[in-house]
């Protein structure tokens, strides 16, 4: 594919390009018609761009939401897949989509599973002052309760059993987060004898992450942020209490799948989102935000008689690394995965100091993970094509491997989406751009108790959640420019209706 550099420059030029688009459609208000009530949504066809985006709602999305918020609630704050939140959830959306007239498939299958029994301790006891220090456990940290001295590798990083010759075995490992996956630091510090691992962000912010579903060893693993992983590094004589308290098992979960009644099956439009949430939390950003979308999408969609058939997905286990959308694409036969035209992406687009970031298609800056499989550009062209109509700016990011397009590139299917940040900093070139705060994660609740129903930008959603219906709507009658299938005749995407204005960062007035 012929990488188109330059695409992705946010300089003033294309600030003022996107602001001229923005301008042009603003018109007198005595000439906008009102919105359509829900009745009235309910009851037509929306099946052109404009009649679709006046009827998905950011009031519809929260809506959904909420309805996750509840369900969280109610099953002690998470919807974990395993567990009774994520199986509630799973049959809310289940409903939804058969209410709205899709054929819905609930597919089960089978994960290693971990739950945080009772919260980590992390505490220091000697030197003085004693007590104790915030940590976040690794997900698939084994259980264990040991006071010991810390010591730290020859490589802090750890990714290599020679940088851990001459541990002292028994001692609690202190190791930098980098280079390779937090699994492989864990191991070496467990056959090196280590008796607990404590991980430092490489970053400012908390770190949250996983040992992946297949770490099996039983060893307390929890990390710690940058500035405290220094500190210890520096503090001579360290030892320190570390207690986990884990289940890690075989569970059941489940894949949401609804599609078109109609449409062409040989040509199948994939749309998909994460359902779970992370045993921490409600998960209500990360993902209830993409999933809520794509429901609210699919139920204004409901009565469009699609050229190319429509296949919404929501995943389980996500959180467990991709363990629903891979068990997904793995039971595809080849003539099944040939159908698929392509998969559109949505994992958190509502975060509450957020950038709208499009998965990077051809690699155009040419920095870090390489392009998505061939059609992956025009897809990201759609994406650029829907915020330059509402006047906002945008940004590429890499197909990191973090998320559920994984498997489908894996398998050779053009994949793109829309993503508004987890747990990396925003830049002050970004909060210039987007607004927000400089210096602090896109989603400062990622993988948190705190990832609530409050833990949202309206703004992004709503303008996300017009991008989601935007790009499922178009691919649902025309995949041309992707696969070169032709599409409905007849369609064109039309007008946009303006975005609301962005209370916080307003480019027309900038």
């Amino acid at each position: 594919m012929t990488r188109r550099p330059g695409r992705r420059s946010l300089g003033r030029l294309g600030i003022l390009a996107a602001a001229a688009v923005l301008a042009a459609a603003v018109v007198p208000a005595a000439a906008v018609a009102a919105p359509p009530t829900p009745a009235a949504c309910d009851a037509r066809t929306n099946d052109n761009v404009k009649k679709l985006l006046e009827c998905v709602t950011l009031a519809g999305v929260r809506e959904h939401q909420a309805a996750l918020q509840a369900i969280a609630d109610a099953n002690n704050g998470t919807r974990v897949s395993g567990s009774p939140g994520y199986d509630a959830s799973a049959a809310y959306a289940a409903q939804v989509f058969a209410d709205a007239g899709y054929a819905v498939t609930v597919q089960e299958f089978q994960f290693q599973t971990f739950i945080v029994l009772s919260p980590s301790i992390l505490e220091q006891v000697a030197p003085p002052p004693a007590g104790p220090v915030a940590n976040s456990i690794l997900s698939y940290s084994g259980s264990g309760d040991v006071t010991a001295s810390v010591s730290t590798v020859s490589d802090i990083r750890g990714c290599n059993a020679a940088d851990f010759a001459g541990f002292p075995a028994g001692n609690i490992a202190l190791i930098s987060r980098g280079s390779c996956t937090f699994a492989i630091k864990a191991t070496n510090a467990y056959n090196a004898g280590a008796s607990g691992v404590v991980i430092y962000n490489n970053q400012a912010g908390v770190l949250n992450g996983t040992l992946g579903n297949g770490f099996t060893l039983d060893i307390p693993v929890t990390s710690v942020t940058q500035a405290v992983g220094q500190q210890l590094a520096a503090t001579p004589g360290l030892v320190m209490r570390l207690k986990t308290d884990t289940f890690r098992g075989i569970a059941t979960t489940s894949n949401v799948l609804a599609e078109t009644p109609g449409g062409d099956p040989d040509n199948v439009v994939m749309v998909g989102a994460h359902l779970d949430s992370v045993n921490a939390g409600p998960g209500i950003n990360d993902n209830g935000s993409g999933s809520a979308a794509i429901l609210e999408a699919a139920q204004q969609m409901g009565k469009v008689k699609p050229r190319n058939k429509v296949r919404f997905a929501l995943w389980g286990a996500e959180e467990s690394s991709l363990v629903g959308s891979t068990f997904y694409v793995n039971g595809l036969s080849p003539e099944e995965g040939a159908r698929i035209a392509l998969y559109l992406n949505f994992d958190m687009i509502g975060s509450p100091n957020h950038v709208f970031f499009i998965y990077d298609g051809d690699d155009s800056d040419a920095v870090g993970a390489g392009p998505g499989p061939a059609g992956s550009a025009e897809i990201e062209d759609v994406f650029e094509a829907y915020y330059t109509s509402v006047g906002r700016p945008f940004k590429g990011t890499d197909f990191s491997g973090r998320s559920d397009y994984g498997p489908f590139i894996a398998a050779g299917i053009p994949s793109g989406g829309l993503f508004t940040g987890a747990e990396g900093v925003k830049t002050a070139e970004e909060a210039a751009l987007w607004g927000g705060t400089a210096g602090i994660a896109y989603d400062p609740c990622y993988h948190q108790a705190c990832d609530t129903y409050a833990n949202n930008n309206d703004d992004a959603l709503d303008v996300n959640a017009d991008g989601v219906a935007y790009a499922t709507l178009q691919f649902a009658q025309n995949t041309s420019a992707v696969n070169g299938v032709k599409g409905k005749g007849n369609f064109k995407p039309g007008p946009v209706p303006p975005a609301p204005a962005d209370p916080e960062h307003d480019p027309v007035t900038e």
